[in-house]
Parts: C-alpha cells; structure tokens; sequence
C-alpha cells in the first residue's frame, strides 16, 4: 500500500510540475474565488494558506482578497512534529525550514496552535471527489488536525489542487484527516455532497 501510495504521490507531482506558467497563473486567480465562495469562509479572524512550492498552486491572490479583519497565517514546524502558524504579509522576514519552505521568522512564542485559525488551505498531491487526500507523506497536517476527528470544525480544512490531480478513490488511512472542501481551478468539491 506505501509503494502504491508513493508511486500515485511521485506521477501526481510530476504532472502538476508539468503545468504551464500561464494555466498556474489562472489557476490562483480561479482558486482564490472558489476559496473566497466557501460557505464557511470566515469574514474575521485566522486563516492559514502555505508556501507553493514543488508545482502546487500559489495562493498569493486569495490572501490579498481576503477580508480585512481577516489575518493571513504560514505554517511553521514545531519541534513536537506539529504546525504551528504566523501571521505573515509580503515582505515580513522569512527562513528556510528543514525541508527548504520559507516560513515566516518569528519567535516560537508567538506562534497560533492549529485550532486558532478558522480555515487553512491545505496543499494536495491528490485528492478523490469526497474530499480524501494524498499529501506529501510527511503526515504534517494529518497530525496537526488530528483533532477534528472527535470534534465538528473549524478550522475547516480546504485541499487546494488542480482538477488534473483528482484520481477515482482514494483509500484513506485511518490517522487521515478528511477534508471539509476541495477547490481546484474548475470546481469545488465538499464532503458528502456534490461538487459545486
């Protein structure tokens, strides 16, 4: 099932490298509304998006859409395996964690458990129509989330990737946390429901 696994994760990320500029470009402006649209986006406090590397959709134009009362936050890694988050706006100092993401220099002090924030965008390897992902098997967010298993959200947790990462099923692990949303360029998919 791990190699299995690991062979999906690897031809997935060779593709979405594949993208052209031009349709990587429009797909930040369409994911950005999709995220902007979702019944549960938040119209004030903490909301977490990621760093894109590797392919995956930039999110730099949902957070300069979202709300004023609305803070834009980064994942930082912590020492227990866990995110964290920081406040982060274009130009605040950043440094290279141990997988070379930028993330924003801050103390670890003032860092925000996941649970603060009200919606994180949630970077996708793969993803199914019921809203089951495929991450890059370091199980950050799994652990991170590993809370919303026992209780209702928020945070929400909305999978951002293009509609070319969607496979059929995917199977899903029992330490996986399922998403609430899944925002491509082309079309939402919520958990339990049909695409919107």
């Amino acid at each position: 099932m791990t190699a299995d696994r690991n062979a999906l994760r690897s031809g997935l990320r060779q593709l979405r490298r594949a993208i052209p500029a031009a349709q990587r470009i429009a797909a930040a402006e369409a994911v950005a509304d999709r995220l902007l649209c979702l019944l549960f986006a938040p119209v004030e406090g903490y909301v977490a998006g990621y760093w894109a590397l590797d392919g995956e959709i930039a999110l730099h134009a949902w957070q300069l859409r979202l709300p004023p009362s609305v803070i834009y936050c980064l994942p930082v890694l912590h020492e227990d395996d866990r995110l964290r988050f920081a406040p982060w706006r274009p130009g605040d100092a950043l440094v290279s964690n141990r997988y070379g993401i930028p993330e924003p220099d801050v103390a670890s002090t003032s860092l925000l458990d996941a649970d603060a924030m009200q919606l994180v965008a949630v970077p996708t390897v793969g993803f199914d129509a019921q809203c089951h992902r495929l991450g890059m098997g370091g199980g950050w967010y799994d652990r991170s989330f590993a809370f919303l298993q026992s209780r209702p959200a928020p945070p929400w947790l909305a999978g951002v990737a293009f509609s070319a990462q969607r496979i059929d099923a995917l199977s899903a692990q029992p330490w996986d946390v399922r998403l609430d949303a899944i925002c491509t360029e082309s079309e939402s998919f919520l958990a339990d429901t049909q695409p919107a």
